[in-house]
């Protein structure tokens, strides 16, 4: 009887600290998502547009002088999922989501299709972050020397 009571207490402990885990991954994704958003724009993205209205992940993005960093919302990983370079950026489309894509974007949201000579990315965001994302893939880069500098 004590060799049973023994393996219930050892099982209830188990299912205790992988419920305690999971609360504190979701915890800390809570709190790094609050940590992005502070100097970030919220970016849909998705890699592969096999099935139509699929594969879409919700992120914050950032602008990092000539990289535009994306982060994942919901991960633990503590670097950006991807890193998209501004010289490497063409817009080959530009639609409205579907029906079935809109639940999993920003509100408002626009789709650009990215070409990209390795990836078939897409990301989604609202139109003010739209705007800024336009105004920085269309600005040039940023001089390494001062102008007043000699």
């Amino acid at each position: 009887m004590s060799a049973s009571i023994v393996l219930v207490a050892v099982l209830l402990a188990l299912a205790v600290l992988a419920v305690l885990l999971v609360l504190g991954g979701m915890l800390l994704a809570r709190r790094r998502l609050r940590n992005l958003r502070a100097g970030g724009i919220e970016v849909a993205l998705r890699v592969h547009r096999g099935e139509p209205g699929r594969g879409w992940h919700l992120g914050v993005a950032r602008y990092r002088g000539e990289e535009f960093a994306w982060y994942r919302a919901l991960s633990l990983r503590s670097g950006p999922d991807w890193v998209l370079n501004r010289g490497n950026i063409v817009i080959s489309d530009r639609r409205h989501p579907t029906r079935a894509e809109a639940y999993t974007m920003p509100a408002g949201s626009l789709v650009l299709h990215l070409g990209r000579s390795q990836e078939d990315i897409e990301v989604a965001m609202g139109d003010d972050a739209l705007t800024g994302f336009l105004s920085w893939l269309e600005s040039a880069p940023p001089s390494s020397v001062a102008p007043w500098a000699s």
